[in-house]
């Protein structure tokens, strides 16, 4: 001892001051502390340096005093550590390139500073392990440089090690072992850290913004930890995660305001994916492997629960942080959106088994829900999901359509300001803006043409006593609309009118539907008078449209479908205030089926409508019968059809004869050339066959050949698609009719001729409805030698038996307009029939032995494309000229206009010349040549701009249905398109539908002469529609 005291204590070797007792170091502290910390600061010796720091740590540090660590140790040491640290790290990687087992001195150089890096990250254990011992509770300001300087040193040693496999460049066996280490020592260094940081205490009434911001860098470094070792450790990650979400929630009232909240709901967000996503891949795996691992189930198993940890972590930070939250809404939308969107039903979804997605539903995804609750009073979450600007990828748009009626369903446990909140438009600036929720749901619903026309399933409502039953889309969203209505705020009412008319008036079919579905529930779960007022408001808009248009179609198909639902009074008052005696009534009354009413009130306005449709009918043939006058009689000819179709036996014989005279009467006035060049002779023609079908039992023998002949000729002139769906109606009801003797060689030969056309004909529609038409005819006529006559070809005979044995036809070329009929199955069959559209169209569209999968990658292109093309009809675009007979249209300027009259007058004034020059002398041989030349030229110029008009005739009002109708020179008429009429959603009483019971939907073909061409009844749960629905 006495040789001890001999020497100075801060002269003391660095080996011998390792060995000394404790009373001498506490003694000598004061002597030694000094001269240890200048040599830690001017040393540059990677190894001294860690040696001097091991020595103060072991030796010194238990003698120092806690509340003057900071100033005494940690300010002064260990910035000086973390920059040697981060020395070491980069001479690391820049010599690990040349490590090889050939150059040892590179190796040994490599180890030796792994080796020092795990010493120095266990002299900084010893640290923090010594305050851990030392205080009950820690004021972060008495060690403030330690904690960030410590996770410093964590996050790099963890990245160096995620790296490795790089930057060893496949060398790593020849250090694993020393990295191996040192991942363990950075791992114990952050648990013994993390017991530290849970000893902090902060004052919540002091505002030391030190300690705040101290208490911030080290959450957010942590959160930084995260990033690096996710793919490391999962238990680690997890951890780390409890550890930033506790010490943020036990700090809350201190830091909540300095919190980088986004950063932490991103990082969370991005995990949670991450975690789902490695969830799916395994379930996928399963699914495709036949063996059964239960290593491979452990591991999902595994990462299935820390998808749910993550979710709940979520869930826990967004609801105690939520006011400070705005800027992170984007990322929880786009989270709900992206889980959904690689889960089934999504067309975009990892293909695994039911199993597992049950078990993944069950554990993970239904911690969504609770998360849903809590954002929906939250007013940016709001605007990020209604906002009008919203544009989301193809894969994103069913999910959106989900999340929009999980809020739905929640609204109606809200307060009223919420569900305001949620149901209004709003602009909070001139680039800001925010639809409805109702409307967002028929936007977003007819973003969804791929799952509806596969169609995808979801689960359905759970009611007494019913097993559950898969849905469709279109049922999904239309029973949970219909739920909210009943529980919409009287106060939100206007909003719902205007939302369900605007999406009435919508251009896309399958809104415009399911709109009609929502308001047919309307009118039947409210009043009467409800019902009474919606249908007369229809009525005034559908005599205010201004010529054809599809909104006019639309209001039309809504109409008769609501006055089905009215009281007899209501009905009563309905006839009053637009009376069938009246022609200027007539527009409304071709759209009423006539089985709505009462028998007394039904055989009443079927007098008065027949009565005024006839008189109509004689007066435009008393007239001068002019093309222009024909818009007018066509609506006529309308009415009455609808007479024929609904009224059943309120039309009397004396009416029934009235009508079939003018209706000959009118027949005679045709002639083929007019109706291969006019579209409104067209429309008449197409109106006056079915008509005379109607009658067929009582035409006259000769006016039936006529009728024939004429369809005959016409057909070799190709006329539109409406026009030969019309000459069916006619031949079909042939089948009932026993042709005489005498008009047989007339009738037969012309009958067999005009089936045999019709069934090669190339276009699917027409061609499924000639096999309804044929088979019809062929089971009800008494002349059965035309039935073979009409089977011309081979692939006509195996087509009409395939559709006979309701098979697929495999006779028609996979390359028949595939396209059309891809886009007609993405507008038609987008109800949500599970019937494949090879069944629905009755034909072989190509994609006969198509596998699931290739289906949804089909459905899948084909919804980008759709969208593509689609997105931006609106109602301005859809605009249309009303349809004028050539002769009478109203003038319009055309570009060059000018240079057309100039092109024009230079011809007129060469005619002259010519003429001219020939009274004045005889022509040369070679002009009468060139002349019949010039005519030629002409003629063709002639044809182009009649073809032309035709197309952009037909081009104007294009829709997303219309454009199989554009190809196919379909006209736009009310009375000639072929349109999805019916869905009906039969509404359900208040108490029904508590109990969650379905409706009915039936799947109708028809047109709008209220004609049905065909039907499929999909579903009948309890509840029965009258027929005269339909």
């Amino acid at each position: 001892m006495s040789q001890e005291r001999a020497v100075p204590a801060s002269a003391v070797p660095l080996e011998e001051l390792s060995s000394w007792p404790e009373e001498l170091c506490r003694r000598e502290l004061p002597s030694v502390l000094p001269r240890l910390l200048s040599l830690s600061q001017h040393s540059d010796s990677w190894i001294e340096h860690v040696q001097i720091l091991k020595i103060i740590v072991e030796m010194f540090l238990p003698h120092m005093n806690h509340l003057t660590l900071e100033q005494t140790f940690f300010s002064q040491v260990l910035p000086k550590t973390v920059k040697l640290f981060d020395d070491m790290v980069y001479e690391l990687t820049s010599q690990a390139r040349g490590l090889s087992s050939q150059n040892l001195e590179i190796q040994t150089t490599l180890r030796n500073i792994l080796q020092t890096m795990v010493q120095l990250l266990g002299a900084l254990t010893g640290c923090v392990q010594h305050v851990c011992a030392t205080q009950e509770s820690i004021i972060l300001e008495n060690i403030q440089s330690l904690p960030s300087s410590v996770l410093h040193v964590i996050k790099s040693t963890f990245v160096h090690c995620k790296n490795s496999e790089s930057v060893y460049s496949g060398r790593l066996h020849l250090v694993s072992d020393l990295l191996q280490a040192l991942f363990k020592e950075a791992y114990s260094l952050q648990k013994q850290l993390m017991e530290l940081l849970d000893m902090v205490c902060m004052d919540p009434s002091v505002d030391e913004n030190d300690d705040i911001l101290n208490m911030v860098i080290v959450i957010h470094s942590l959160l930084d930890i995260c990033s690096v070792i996710s793919s490391m450790d999962h238990a680690f990650h997890a951890n780390t995660w409890k550890f930033i979400i506790k010490q943020s929630l036990k700090h809350q009232s201190i830091i909540k305001s300095q919190l980088k909240h986004k950063d932490i709901i991103t990082s969370l967000c991005e995990d949670i994916l991450f975690s789902f996503h490695s969830c799916l891949h395994l379930a996928e795996q399963m699914t495709q492997s036949d063996a059964q691992d239960n290593a491979d189930y452990r591991l999902f198993q595994k990462t299935l629960k820390l998808c749910r940890f993550f979710a709940n972590s979520l869930l826990h930070y967004t609801k105690e942080f939520l006011p400070f939250l705005s800027d992170s809404c984007c990322n929880l939308h786009q989270l709900y959106l992206q889980i959904h969107s690689k889960f089934p039903p999504s067309l975009y979804a990892t293909r695994i088994s039911k199993a597992h997605q049950e078990e993944i539903a069950g554990a993970f995804l239904v911690t969504l829900d609770p998360l849903i609750s809590q954002l929906l009073t939250f007013q940016p979450f709001v605007q990020v999901v209604l906002d009008s600007r919203l544009d989301l990828p193809c894969e994103l748009q069913f999910p959106q359509c989900l999340l929009l009626v999980v809020v739905m369903d929640k609204l109606p446990f809200q307060s009223k300001e919420v569900q305001t909140l949620w149901c209004t438009d709003s602009q909070a600036s001139e680039t800001t803006t925010r639809i409805s929720l109702l409307k967002a749901i028929f936007y977003s619903f007819e973003q969804c043409s791929g799952e509806l026309s596969l169609p995808v399933h979801l689960q359905g409502l759970k009611s007494k006593g019913k097993a559950e039953v898969a849905v469709t889309l279109y049922q999904h969203v239309c029973v949970h609309l219909c739920t909210f209505i009943t529980s919409f705020h009287p106060s939100l009412f206007a909003e719902l009118d205007a939302a369900l008319l605007n999406a009435v008036l919508s251009a896309n079919m399958i809104t415009s539907l399911l709109a009609m579905d929502a308001w047919c529930f309307l009118a039947r779960y409210g009043t009467a008078e409800l019902c009474a007022h919606h249908v007369t408001i229809v009525a005034h808009l559908i005599k205010s449209c201004p010529g054809e248009c599809y909104q006019l179609i639309n209001l039309s198909i809504l109409l008769k479908r609501l006055f089905f639902f009215m009281a007899p009074p209501h009905q009563l008052e309905f006839i009053h205030k637009f009376s069938p005696k009246e022609a200027e009534n007539l527009p409304l009354w071709q759209h009423i089926s006539f089985q709505a009413l009462p028998a007394e009130l039904r055989k009443q306005t079927v007098h008065e409508v027949s009565t005024v449709g006839t008189a109509e009918c004689r007066k435009w043939l008393s007239s001068s019968r002019t093309l222009g006058e024909l818009e007018s009689l066509n609506t006529v000819l309308s009415a009455l059809l609808t007479i024929c179709n609904s009224a059943g036996e309120a039309l009397d014989t004396g009416k029934q004869t009235a009508i079939m005279e003018v209706v000959s009467q009118l027949w005679a006035f045709l002639n083929i050339k007019q109706i291969a060049d006019q579209p409104y002779i067209q429309q008449t023609f197409s109106l006056l066959l079915p008509l005379l079908g109607f009658f067929i039992q009582t035409l006259d023998p000769k006016l039936i050949v006529q009728v024939v002949t004429l369809q005959t000729s016409l057909l070799k002139l190709e006329p539109p698609d409406y026009v030969r769906l019309a000459m069916l109606d006619f031949v079909s009801s042939l089948g009932k009719l026993f042709i005489p003797e005498a008009i047989q060689d007339r009738i037969l030969p012309n009958l067999s001729c005009i089936f045999a056309l019709l069934l090669a004909d190339r276009s699917w529609l027409l061609e499924q409805h000639t096999l309804e038409a044929f088979t019809q005819f062929a089971e009800g006529t008494n002349h059965e030698e035309i039935v073979p006559q009409c089977l011309s070809s081979e692939e006509t005979k195996n087509k009409v038996v395939s559709f006979l044995e309701k098979t697929e036809s495999r006779s028609v070329s996979p390359s028949l307009e595939c396209r059309g009929v891809i886009i007609a199955c993405c507008n038609l069959k987008l109800l949500g029939s599970s019937i494949p559209p090879t069944k629905i169209l009755g034909l072989q569209t190509g994609f006969v032995d198509e596998t699931e999968a290739a289906k949804v990658e089909r459905v899948k292109q084909e919804k980008g494309i759709f969208w593509e093309c689609f997105a931006n009809v609106t109602v301005e675009e859809a605009k249309r000229s009303p349809l004028q007979p050539y002769a009478k249209r109203a003038r319009q300027e055309f570009p060059w206009e000018e240079e057309y009259r100039s092109a024009l007058h230079t011809i007129a004034g060469a005619l002259e010349a010519t003429e001219s020059l020939l009274q004045k002398g005889p022509a040369p041989a070679w002009l009468l040549m060139e002349m019949e030349a010039l005519h030629e030229r002409m003629d063709k110029l002639k044809r182009y701009i009649h073809t032309l008009g035709i197309v952009l005739e037909k081009a104007v009002n294009l829709t997303s249905l219309q454009l199989l109708a554009l190809q196919r020179n379909w006209p736009q008429s009310n009375a000639q398109r072929l349109f999805l009429l019916e869905t009906s959603t039969v509404s359900l009483t208040p108490r029904a539908f508590s109990q969650h019971s379905q409706s009915v939907s039936y799947f109708c073909w028809c047109r709008l002469d209220n004609e049905l061409l065909g039907w499929e009844k999909q579903a009948t749960l309890g509840f029965s529609c009258p027929k005269a629905c339909f």
